[in-house]
């Protein structure tokens, strides 16, 4: 038998605000009583997006855009001023919950947040929502700190390419978020980004008013303080787990992890003596990669083979548009030392409502098919199933008779029980995936 491990480690999550958290300070808890309490009724204070990202600042931003050659920079703006300027800052968009689906933050975020340099820092935007270093005393320092960072700001990037922030900020496919309409997915580059400035001065703007403006000299430090607790030794922290806790492994399935957290995989003395690291294809523009650790005493790495390329055609040949990014798989057989037993091994990261699972799965089938016979598979896999399935997300029960028909089994058996619940972290609306707050 094996002994394997499979963990979601999130390496990329770098807002001490994401979750709600137990914590001991008073303040921390009535600052977000008072966000919360802002939120449920904001009453007169539910001032117009374009109050917070003003006309002029808008103006700023179109031509930052258009100065660095973006497509469709006009049709954005007129967009933004046609359908979101005038709505209000929190029940026409905090609220809205096809922002989050459509990812116009999250998208920019994930790319711009925290960014790895090549000498191991890392660069953080100008927002609540990260572990960002200076402080800004007024939207008028914002503004100025966040324009200046995402275009302004040359970075040497730990891809050993140089770029700027804003560089970082692609097209989002309607493929896999299937909320955008067309039109949306052409200008989601421009879009997203003046959505991006929004919500980030939405946020400023909240924090410095909630409470009667009582958070606003302290929630800055308070921020630099739950980052150190949680999040700037948060990769330090997971290698000292996988280290000790699952160092008798003889497969680590890892999804979600950033570039920074692949190079220090590298470095550690133990993992890397005990484990060769395998990493997805990817593209170095989504800092998500699915990895496999595997035990030098139990499988030879010179073993080791990408099955990527005959996977990925295979998930071509299913037909539609699968929502599957580069980074999220990462397919490799490999021989077992012990035995001589020749292994698919495969680590998957799916997409938020777990639409790209089965079609993965039943890619994954196709290609088992076509190896040797006596071949064995072992799939560590984060694959966003829900309790209660529709045809807007995937269900448990429904995945699992797609795999009972493959002949195929899980951890959790042929038929795992919908209501246990493996992830039930409740997020606040200080975060960009609008669509998942509590």
């Amino acid at each position: 038998y094996l002994r394997v491990a499979t963990w979601n480690v999130a390496a990329i999550n770098n807002n001490p605000f994401e979750y709600w958290i137990t914590h001991d300070d008073p303040k921390y808890n009535q600052m977000m009583q008072d966000v919360q309490a802002f939120l449920d009724e904001p009453g007169a204070a539910d001032v117009a997006v374009s109050t917070v990202l003003t006309e002029a600042m808008l103006g700023e931003l179109q031509a930052k855009m258009t100065e660095a050659g973006w497509d469709h920079v006009d049709e954005a703006v007129a967009e933004w001023r046609s359908q979101y300027a005038g709505r209000q800052i929190i029940a026409g968009f905090m609220k809205d919950k096809d922002l989050g689906k459509k990812r116009l933050m999250s998208m920019p975020d994930r790319t711009t947040n925290t960014i790895n340099l090549a000498s191991g820092q890392t660069a953080t935007r100008p927002t609540a929502i990260n572990c960002y270093g200076a402080e800004f005393a007024s939207m008028e320092q914002w503004w100025a700190q966040w324009k200046g960072f995402m275009f302004d700001t040359k970075l040497s990037l730990a891809s050993g390419k140089e770029a700027t922030p804003s560089q970082l900020v692609g097209k989002i496919s309607r493929a896999k978020y299937p909320a955008l309409t067309e039109a949306e997915e052409a200008m989601s580059r421009p879009l997203s980004a003046i959505c991006q400035a929004a919500f980030d001065g939405i946020l400023v703007h909240m924090l410095n008013t909630v409470g009667g403006g009582a958070h606003k000299e302290t929630w800055q430090p308070m921020r630099r303080q739950m980052c150190v607790a949680l999040n700037s030794r948060k990769t330090h922290r997971t290698l000292a787990i996988l280290s000790r806790s699952y160092a008798d492994s003889d497969a680590i399935f890892l999804q979600e992890v950033s570039g920074a957290m692949v190079a220090q995989l590298r470095e550690h003395p133990k993992l890397s003596r005990n484990f060769s690291l395998h990493v997805a294809p990817n593209d170095g523009k989504r800092d998500q990669i699915s990895v496999l650790l595997l035990s030098r005493s139990r499988f030879d790495p010179a073993s080791a083979t990408s099955l990527n390329p005959a996977f990925d055609a295979l998930l071509a040949g299913l037909g539609g548009d699968v929502p599957v990014a580069p980074g999220d798989v990462l397919v490799l057989s490999a021989t077992d030392a012990l035995t001589k037993q020749t292994y698919v091994l495969a680590s998957f990261h799916g997409d938020t409502d777990g639409l790209a699972t089965v079609p993965v799965v039943k890619a994954m089938a196709q290609l088992l098919a076509k190896q040797p016979t006596g071949t064995r598979h072992v799939f560590g896999m984060d694959a966003n199933t829900y309790a209660v399935g529709s045809a807007k997300q995937q269900g448990v029960s429904e995945f699992a008779a797609e795999y009972r028909q493959l002949g195929l089994t899980s951890c959790w058996g042929d038929a795992p029980d919908p209501t246990n619940i493996t992830t039930f972290n409740a997020r606040t609306y200080l975060q960009p995936q609008l669509n998942k707050a509590v």
